[in-house]
């Protein structure tokens, strides 16, 4: 595989550090160049631009080839299925949400609408990645019945007031970065990012609340050595 990086003067650990501040925090491009010149780099904003839509995919597909892997490998738990409404020039689309029973991002997904078809594909998507899991937590759209039904799932359907609240809390992380970047200006670069950004938040989320600090702060260490 050729290196992605041969045609850049820039270092690979100044790239990939730019593409992590960007993508991870909820930080403009022009903040971002900031804090990059307060580390004797001296990049452009448009230079940072320029590196998350060239190498955020393929730090993104890097992460979800290992979590795919490892989750096939595995037990399937339960999966939690949601959608939010995005709004792109004054038109409403859909972005939907599979996470697992430990609350990582599995696949996002946008669409125009969320009806039977947009859950069918999304479903697909999802399961042809990761394969099928035991019951599927939804909220009360119809839409996910239907789609259910073709697929031959409808039995392991769970819904519920608060059993979706994992979904639901896994979008709060998107919606500050989203205020960051005062919203998408197209549905192509709301799927693009959402899906750099769900895989990144996946591999530097240590769930800190589960260890206690000192094997936190080794995980944590170990998850950015391995982004470096």
């Amino acid at each position: 595989m050729r290196n992605p990086f041969r045609y850049f003067k820039t270092s690979t650990e100044v790239i990939r550090l730019a593409v992590m501040m960007y993508v991870r925090f909820p930080l403009s491009l022009r903040q971002v160049e900031d804090l990059l010149h307060e580390r004797g780099i001296d990049i452009c904003h448009e230079t940072v631009r320029s590196w998350w839509n060239r190498f955020g995919p393929l730090f993104a597909a890097e992460i979800r080839k290992k979590r795919s892997a490892q989750i096939r490998a595995g037990m399937q738990w339960r999966w939690h299925l949601g959608e939010v409404f995005i709004r792109i020039n004054g038109q409403t689309r859909y972005l939907w949400r599979a996470v697992d029973h430990e609350g990582e991002v599995l696949e996002v997904f946008v669409t125009e609408r969320r009806d039977r078809k947009a859950a069918l594909n999304f479903l697909k998507r999802t399961m042809k990645r990761y394969g099928r899991p035991r019951p599927i937590v939804t909220d009360q759209l119809r839409s996910y019945c239907s789609a259910m039904k073709i697929i031959g799932n409808a039995e392991r359907q769970e819904t519920g007031r608060w059993l979706n609240n994992r979904v639901e809390n896994s979008y709060q992380p998107f919606r500050r970065r989203e205020q960051a970047m005062a919203k998408f200006r197209s549905a192509k670069s709301l799927q693009k990012f959402a899906s750099v950004h769900s895989s990144v938040r996946n591999h530097f989320n240590q769930e800190r609340h589960l260890y206690n600090r000192k094997n936190f702060k080794l995980n944590r260490s170990n998850a950015l050595a391995e982004w470096r």
